[in-house]
């Protein structure tokens, strides 16, 4: 399929494109403010298919709404019923469509163009009156408030929060273009489409959730980054560090066994962490509560040891790198993890909960056996 994006360099167009582009069976012409009106004009005579994403939201002059909203959107229109084509397009609106201000009201005349061409010829028309869209490559005091945000903080840079009990409404890039993939292959049906979901903030919480990301680099806390709206948003805060802020160290905790290294914090799901034990030491000798560990041995050889506290149950194992193996702590047993190997032993560890020194839920005792 031959497929016409206006506005091809835009933010929305970009993640657009990359999509489409993975699909080898469909060719893009790539309209932006350099494409002359023949080319523009031959693109609409090829085209199978129209994604109308060119706009202006950010003018010199309230006249550039017009020009670059309503006027453009007559041009396609009417150039496409001049070749008796019926072309689909889905045009990116706005929600501000239903208000008084110049660029609401030259997004109203577009849309009003775009319906009035599927009346006359029968054409699909689809209309996505969109919110505040954010994710990569938008433009920080351009796109969007999230952009500048994750911009500024990823930076140490000041941000400025006017009022911190303003509501946002923010769509996260790629629902949109989800959203768009199943209007090219005809699964929404002709009209205004509602992208969903709707993300609903104060510009306070925004503000500090954004933050929050940049401290978890000293903190190793994150928030619940796997899903929902934290997840879009996080994912759009790391798009915007520096490449050369990809790395950061940690702290490493060393002592006559070996090394011990915590990697990460959550919430919700425990902690990560690191130890590494010298050829013949022996970590642990330990019991927990209510706490469970996971064990993974990344390098080198060990041996487990268990020892239930009532009943003087022994049980050992022996782990190798050779073959994954996670080993869990069982809380009532006193267990340790000694190194039987020739090499440093190497052992990424993932506990239930985050160590808290005021309640470790970690004691002493040795097994008998």
């Amino acid at each position: 399929m031959k497929i016409l994006i206006t506005g091809a360099d835009g933010f929305i167009a970009t993640n657009l494109r990359i999509h489409i582009s993975q699909n080898k069976n469909h060719e893009l012409f790539l309209h932006t403010k350099n494409t002359t009106e023949s080319e523009l004009f031959h693109f609409l005579k090829t085209a199978d298919f129209i994604f109308h994403l060119a706009g202006v939201n950010r003018p010199l002059s309230e006249s550039e709404f017009f020009i670059g909203n309503s006027d453009l959107t007559k041009k396609i229109v009417t150039h496409l019923e001049s070749l008796n084509k019926k072309t689909p397009i889905v045009f990116s609106s706005s929600i501000q469509a239903l208000l008084t201000n110049s660029y609401g009201i030259s997004k109203k005349q577009a849309e009003d163009c775009i319906l009035d061409f599927g009346k006359k010829t029968g054409a699909l028309t689809f209309i996505y009156r969109l919110p505040n869209v954010f994710g990569k490559f938008s433009k920080p005091n351009y796109n969007s408030v999230v952009a500048t945000f994750c911009h500024n903080i990823a930076r140490s840079l000041p941000i400025v929060v006017n009022d911190r009990e303003k509501e946002l409404n923010l769509c996260y890039i790629d629902d949109l273009v989800s959203s768009f993939l199943e209007t090219l292959d005809g699964k929404n049906l002709s009209g205004y489409i509602d992208v969903t979901p709707v993300y609903t903030i104060t510009l306070g919480e925004l503000a500090d959730l954004i933050t929050g990301f940049r401290d978890n680099r000293e903190k190793l806390l994150i928030e619940n980054v796997g899903q929902g709206f934290i997840r879009a948003i996080y994912s759009t805060y790391i798009s915007f560090l520096p490449i050369t802020s990809c790395n950061y160290t940690l702290p490493k905790y060393e002592d006559p066994r070996g090394s011990f290294v915590e990697m990460l914090k959550t919430k919700e799901a425990g902690q990560f962490s690191f130890f590494s034990a010298l050829p013949g030491v022996t970590r642990g000798r330990h019991y927990h509560h209510t706490k469970t560990e996971k064990f993974l041995i990344i390098r080198g050889k060990a041996l487990f040891r268990f020892q239930h506290l009532i009943t003087k149950e022994y049980y050992e194992l022996v782990v190798t790198d050779e073959n994954p193996t996670i080993v869990d702590t069982i809380p009532g047993w006193t267990h340790d993890i000694t190194n039987i190997g020739e090499n440093d032993l190497i052992v990424m560890l993932w506990a239930n909960e985050v160590f808290n020194r005021e309640l470790p839920d970690t004691i002493a005792a040795e097994i008998t056996k």
